[in-house]
């Protein structure tokens, strides 16, 4: 899979911790492909002037990473593998949509989601989400704990992304897999009766980032419109004075089947 940079106001703020303001956003442009080779479901962090970008496995590497001083000219690290060793909740094969963040202590995590050593009730191979650590953005990356999700009962749980609200409580957005338990047709879930896709919101620990606080729960689920399903969420918030609260909460996520033409990326401010 060939990546490329697109004009973005969401990314900058999935690396970054505080609340941003409009003056705060660099907006970009279409820049082409910047890394040519397979480097699906990418996530990045900026630390400093420099910047680490990580993927879906490919080429033998559970997470495979790749760097740039400008966020334009990137090079991916040959044979580095940002994640050597998965949890041992995992079979260890399959790991997808790695997302990184750095917690108020300075810790940073990846949350990851590979292929769980459990299945579903109806034997089905399924995905759990987990968290490792590292004292610097490029890793190497240590598992923590156990998976911090799994909804087997659901079909699984993927596509894992941190957040950080204004006050310093820390979440992990996330969908639950339920295509997984689809009845064919597009991506597994065109087929009556059609399965949720529901994305969740779990509260962590803010100073390990994967401890659960509370349950998680459910943010938004696909609709008729969404086709078989919405995946691979994130959440970010600016100031607003007109909000409750004094921020509003904007929740990008996709929709629709990645394999087809109407696959796309949406957004709510009020789920």
């Amino acid at each position: 899979m060939l990546i490329s940079l697109v004009t973005s106001t969401l990314l900058p703020l999935i690396a970054l911790a505080a609340p941003l303001t409009e003056r705060d956003i660099e907006e970009r442009s279409i820049s082409g492909v910047v890394i040519d080779s397979d480097f699906a479901d990418p996530a990045w962090i900026q630390v400093g002037d420099s910047y680490w970008a990580f993927s879906t496995t490919s080429g033998g590497l559970h997470v495979p990473m790749a760097t740039s001083s400008d966020f334009n000219t990137w090079t991916r690290v040959s044979g580095y593998d940002a994640l050597p060793t998965v949890g041992a909740w995992s079979t260890g094969i399959n790991v997808w949509a790695p997302d990184v963040v750095q917690l108020a202590n300075g810790l940073y995590i990846m949350y990851y989601t590979a292929e769980s050593t459990s299945q579903t009730p109806t034997g089905k191979s399924a995905h759990c989400i987990g968290a490792a650590s590292s004292s610097s953005p490029q890793g190497p990356y240590t598992p923590v704990g156990d998976a911090i999700q799994c909804h087997l009962d659901q079909g699984g749980a993927i596509d894992p992304a941190g957040f950080q609200d204004h006050t310093g409580r820390q979440f992990i957005v996330y969908k639950i897999d339920g295509n997984n338990m689809g009845n064919g047709g597009n991506c597994n879930n065109g087929v009556a009766p059609i399965h949720s896709t529901p994305l969740m919101l779990q509260e962590v620990d803010p100073t390990n980032g994967w401890s659960r606080i509370g349950d998680p729960v459910q943010i938004l689920d696909r609709s008729d419109a969404d086709g078989p399903l919405v995946e691979a969420p994130s959440l970010m918030h600016l100031p607003s004075s007109s909000a409750s609260g004094g921020y509003i909460y904007y929740l990008f996520f996709s929709s629709n089947c990645y394999s087809g033409s109407l696959y796309d990326t949406s957004y709510c401010d009020e789920c």
